[in-house]
């Protein structure tokens, strides 16, 4: 997620060198399940430490000009396949529970698509093939490792250059240039033209139809940022279209709404399940500009980039929202501690979800001074949590910045937040299933740790999607509502017979396990039997 401000450009001098072995050159090693700091000894038990069984801890892994994956072009597929499985063991061994891939950064695609040829950030040439299908693997990984995936997708730019004789003459920009303009040295598609909605609604719904995704996501570039002396070039468009605006400003607002709600509709009518979520840059507006905005004096998105995202949020539009608060506690213009509870505030009237986007570039950059600002931020969502109004979770941008660990602030997050698994909030307005209790057999003690085995004796529909398995001390009660006894989650390989090896149960002592069945949707059965080993 690039940004035209820059104090919000992320400083990719200390891009990662992926190899099909490792990687080098990481602050942190990284291993499934555990992640061990390097110079973090401060990261620990906090004052502040914090355990939910249910908050979303996602990373966005962005594609744009080779941000995160692919981390250059010219990759071999092997070599292809290899970041992404880097990049779900960081996610894995932090703990997190979901991933925001980009996949048609700039109308183009990570998948064989009849609408947009394969993107340029995959092989170097646009249209070039990379040798299989990305986004098929991306599904079959991320949930091999029951991580949730929401494929993310940059709905109006084209291109990050603004000649359209640069795009493969099959682009749809080529062949239908009237849908296009040229604006701050890149070419988008025009929101106010129906027709290129309409390209637009069919190129994402296309993955949404073919591939098992979660979640369909958007980041905050809608209109594009303002650029110092230019003129949006849509006068054209509003004297065609916008009967019926007193303003283009209006006009251009109603465009994006319409483009939301469209989208929005046809997701749930195309997969009811998938999620739909936004994250636009973090004041919508401030205070002073509106009685409805935020305690805040910095940029609008309502009036820069069009985007009436508080309208969003409240017409129930969104499953969730998730603002880039990309700010510290105390900045006059943008305090996190004004901005969480706002957002937190209108989320709330809808019962929409708030994930906060974090911006963890800022503590490479030097910006965020303080090593425990990003967990004091996780600590202070707890506590607006605790008032009532519910923050859902957390995303990271970006994920080549997770395993560098800058100033071990993300060796804290873990420490102090992300100990243990946490399972995805429910969405109790999506059609979940009735899984079932699982039957569990077997509990044994070997060399490799405490084997464990159940059967999901559910009908072949009603089957689980995933498990959860919990563990206390033998002689304690199994609580699966504390999150502390949250061992692990584990996707199901569809067969009715499960196993697990708990490695991590101490030797020499006794522990009691119970194991609860999941949806796609997260939500979870009465928990099995104890058994114990």
């Amino acid at each position: 997620m690039t940004h035209p401000d820059p104090a919000r450009t992320v400083d990719r001098r200390g891009f990662l060198t992926l190899a099909t072995a490792g990687v080098a050159g990481s602050a942190l090693s990284v291993t499934v399940g555990s992640l061990t700091p390097a110079g973090a000894a401060e990261a620990g038990a906090a004052a502040g430490t914090t355990a939910r069984k249910r908050e979303l801890r996602a990373m966005w892994i962005a594609s744009v000009v080779n941000i995160d994956w692919p981390s250059r072009t010219g990759l071999s597929a092997d070599e292809l396949k290899a970041e992404y499985l880097h990049w779900l063991d960081v996610a894995a061994g932090m703990h997190l529970n979901a991933v925001f891939v980009q996949i048609r950064p700039t109308a183009d695609a990570f998948w064989p698509s009849p609408y947009e040829p394969w993107s340029q950030y995959l092989t170097g040439t646009q249209g070039g093939d990379p040798g299989f299908d990305p986004l098929e693997f991306i599904v079959t990984e991320t949930h091999a490792r029951n991580l949730e995936l929401h494929t993310w997708y940059n709905p109006y730019r084209v291109s990050m250059q603004a000649d359209p004789a640069q795009l493969v003459p099959e682009h749809p920009a080529r062949q239908h240039p009237d849908w296009v303009w040229p604006y701050g040295g890149k070419l988008y598609f025009d929101p106010g033209l129906p027709e290129a909605r309409e390209h637009i609604y069919a190129a994402i719904l296309h993955s949404v139809e073919h591939y098992d995704i979660d979640g369909v996501h958007f980041d905050d570039y809608f209109y594009p940022y303002p650029v110092a002396g230019q003129t949006l070039p849509d006068a054209g468009t509003y004297a065609a279209h916008g009967g019926g605006f007193a303003t283009i400003e209006a006009w251009r607002r109603h465009n994006v709404d319409e483009f939301v709600r469209e989208i929005s509709e046809r997701i749930k009518r195309t997969k009811p399940w998938v999620k739909f979520g936004i994250s636009p840059f973090g004041i919508w507006r401030n205070r002073a500009t509106d009685p409805n905005g935020s305690e805040t004096a910095g940029s609008q998105s309502y009036d820069n980039q069009f985007a009436d995202t508080r309208k969003w949020v409240l017409e129930g539009w969104l499953d969730y929202i998730n603002p880039q608060i990309y700010w510290q506690f105390g900045l006059a213009v943008a305090d996190y501690l004004k901005l969480v509870p706002w957002w937190a505030d209108v989320a709330a009237q809808s019962g929409t979800h708030l994930y906060v986007g974090e911006a963890l570039y800022k503590v490479t950059s030097g910006v965020f001074t303080d090593p425990a600002e990003l967990s004091n931020h996780l600590t202070y969502c707890a506590e607006v949590t605790a008032q009532g109004t519910p923050v859902h979770g957390n995303v990271y941008f970006s994920a080549v910045h997770v395993p560098q660990d800058p100033k071990g602030s993300m060796s804290r997050v873990r420490a102090d937040h992300y100990t243990h698994p946490a399972l995805v909030p429910t969405m109790p307005h999506l059609p979940g299933t009735r899984v079932q209790q699982p039957v569990f057999t077997h509990a044994r003690r070997t060399s490799d740790g405490v084997e464990l085995r159940w059967v999901d004796a559910a009908p072949h529909r009603r089957r689980a999607t995933s498990f959860a398995v919990y563990r206390a001390p033998a002689g304690q009660r199994v609580d699966v509502e504390d999150a502390t006894q949250l061992v692990a989650t584990l996707r199901s390989d569809g067969r009715p017979l499960q196993e697990f090896t708990d490695a991590t149960a101490a030797p020499g002592e006794r522990w009691s396990y119970a194991v609860t069945a999941l949806d796609r949707l997260w939500n979870e059965s009465r928990p099995s039997r104890t058994r114990s080993a």
